[in-house]
């Protein structure tokens, strides 16, 4: 299949890539061209994928709310590749339940790795692609993956709804920081995509009735992503940044 944005020449570091959809960005980036640097904590799985990917991979451990683990997993990258051009902040938990019985750790740990884990990771890229000449360059690319819940009223998962809400905000704010020095940034929100966050809740008579209420009465597609994704981590998107795109198949219509 012919992709329509080429990455060759790219060295993109991707948190959550042990499964769901940052293993799908792994592999898309890497079939595009780039050198793919695989971040999680579970490195058993990201080191099966990097050797289905090839040598173009690299499995690397990383613990996004950890700053020392954020450095760590760039020094191992630049080791390996050089520069790292584009950062792919895609680590995220939830933790779903009404708002009056969620524990307080719950909400912390949440909090901890979807906002303050895109943070560090997100300022770690972009201090390095500054370092490396990204003001001439023009080619520093962080794309924060967002949610749709960062825009709807949705009862079970408040918690998660704010940190992505969080992360929508975060991004315009490093896109206008990091504007003059080469580095766009920008954040899509996908709609619900069944991956291991959400597989139990989508086997309940509840998940089934979530999923008729949008108005294509389905979940969408992983693959529906992949053609933002290339084109923002792409030459192409040279005067894109601050965005927040919304690609979730109409489901917050």
């Amino acid at each position: 299949m012919s992709l329509p944005f080429s990455l060759a020449g790219r060295t993109a570091l991707i948190s959550g890539a042990s499964s769901g959809l940052g293993a799908g960005f792994a592999r898309l980036y890497a079939e595009a061209g780039a050198n793919v640097v695989l971040g999680a904590r579970r490195t058993d799985a990201t080191g099966a994928l990097a050797r289905e990917i090839g040598t173009q991979a690299l499995a690397v451990p990383l613990d996004v709310t950890d700053a020392a683990s954020v450095v760590a997993a760039f020094d191992a990258a630049e080791a390996r590749f050089g520069r790292v051009d584009t950062v792919v902040a895609n680590a995220g938990i939830a933790a779903t339940g009404r708002s009056t019985e969620v524990a307080p750790d719950d909400i912390a740990r949440v909090m901890a790795t979807n906002f303050t884990g895109v943070y560090l990771l997100a300022r770690e890229g972009a201090k390095r692609m500054i370092a490396s000449g990204s003001r001439e360059r023009e080619d520093g690319r962080i794309i924060l993956i967002g949610s749709i819940t960062a825009l709807l009223g949705f009862s079970g998962d408040a918690a998660y709804a704010a940190s992505k809400a969080a992360v929508a905000k975060l991004g315009r704010d490093f896109a206008r920081e990091w504007a003059r020095q080469g580095v766009n940034v920008n954040t899509i929100q996908p709609g619900y995509i069944h991956t291991e966050i959400n597989a139990d809740w989508y086997a309940t008579p509840g998940g089934a009735a979530h999923i008729q209420s949008f108005p294509r009465k389905r979940l969408q597609t992983a693959g529906s992503l992949d053609a933002m994704m290339l084109f923002l981590a792409s030459d192409a998107s040279r005067s894109v940044t601050g965005g927040i795109f919304t690609v979730d198949d109409g489901q917050s219509l």
